[in-house]
């Protein structure tokens, strides 16, 4: 046998092997890639259970304030830089008492009345901000229970990449505010505790934020905790994302812990806790000429500036995304060209 011709046949069987295992290899990738970030997986459709069971032995934190539509629903001074949006206090909202005057003159006005339903179990005032060349949209919340503060799936199925905007999921639960959450379906790992159940309880290193029947709201350590544990404790809604931007009235990020992400101006969007059952739900537009967005060392202070003695961290970008009164109030972007929703796999609302 003709040497050099044996030699080519060896060369052309293994060029096409390379070019099959190549192929294939590229055919996983994209499968791989495409399963996590695309195909919808469906593990439990229906998943609108709201274990209200919980809040019959709850008793409400010893430091929580009553209810009152008579009550503005902030009083937060802004931080120094900040300036609201609005320029008229309705007089609707005005105290009557002298004591008040002062008080009144550095809390943030209110770009719109507070709502609250006929047995003043839920009070909403919301407000817009201008600072570090950012709009902010804050929603000062006060309930008479912490079963108002809900969540919900997109299409109600708890799954991986099922989405869906906030304003749709808003919608269909009769929201009376909303904005997005964790994103847990772009996540194999990390709690998911939605209305008192456990849809998910493998841990990842991420903060989890807490909010407990007694309206309390708390940072921990999943390394501490099960989510069987969690749940046992009380926790009506467990989030895996974080990082805590206010733990105990203290900033709890900086630049140097977080230069990775901390140093970045985006899109954010934040929860945070004043005290039990009164809570902050912040919003900030980002990526635009109008509004730079904020770093997170800028957001802790910000939720501090407002008064939060616990805050934490969202899923932020695109996903960054306010409702209320019926429809979405700030501007969702990612690329700074349109404002567009962008599809998410949860919501944090107000509702009954």
């Amino acid at each position: 046998m003709d040497p050099e011709k044996s030699n080519k046949r060896k060369l052309t069987g293994t060029g096409l092997w390379r070019i099959l295992f190549g192929t294939v290899l590229a055919a996983f990738t994209l499968y791989a890639v495409l399963d996590t970030f695309v195909i919808p997986r469906k593990m439990q459709t229906g998943a609108g259970s709201l274990n209200l069971s919980m809040f019959e032995t709850a008793a409400p934190a010893s430091s929580a304030a009553p209810v009152s539509s008579a009550v503005p629903a902030s009083t937060a001074a802004p931080a120094s830089s900040a300036a609201p949006v609005s320029s008229a206090v309705p007089a609707s909202t005005v105290a009557a008492a002298t004591s008040a005057t002062a008080a009144a003159a550095a809390t943030p006005e209110p770009t719109a009345l507070p709502d609250s339903d006929p047995q003043e179990d839920i009070v909403i005032e919301y407000k817009e901000y201008y600072q570090d060349g950012t709009a902010i949209y804050v929603a000062d919340v006060r309930l008479s229970s912490a079963q108002y503060l809900r969540t919900a799936f997109a299409r109600d199925t708890y799954g991986r990449n099922v989405t869906a905007y906030t304003s749709s999921i808003a919608a269909a639960h009769n929201a009376l505010l909303a904005i997005n959450g964790d994103y847990y379906g772009a996540q194999e790992r990390g709690y998911v505790i939605r209305n008192g159940v456990i849809y998910r309880s493998t841990r990842s290193s991420a903060d989890v934020l807490c909010v407990y029947t007694d309206g309390t709201m708390k940072v921990v350590d999943p390394k501490e905790y099960t989510a069987e544990q969690l749940l046992a404790d009380g926790v009506w809604q467990a989030f895996s994302f974080g990082p805590g931007l206010v733990v105990d009235g203290e900033i709890s990020v900086s630049v140097k812990d977080e230069v990775s992400r901390a140093m970045n101006s985006n899109p954010r969007t934040a929860i945070g806790m004043i005290e039990p059952n009164h809570f902050i739900f912040v919003v900030a537009d980002g990526r635009t000429w109008s509004s730079a967005g904020l770093s997170l060392y800028e957001l802790a202070e910000f939720m501090q500036s407002l008064g939060a003695v616990t805050a934490y961290n969202l899923d932020g970008g695109g996903s960054s995304t306010m409702y209320y009164n019926g429809a979405v109030v700030n501007n969702p972007t990612s690329g700074g060209r349109t404002s567009k929703e962008r599809a998410v796999s949860d919501i944090i609302y107000i509702g009954s």
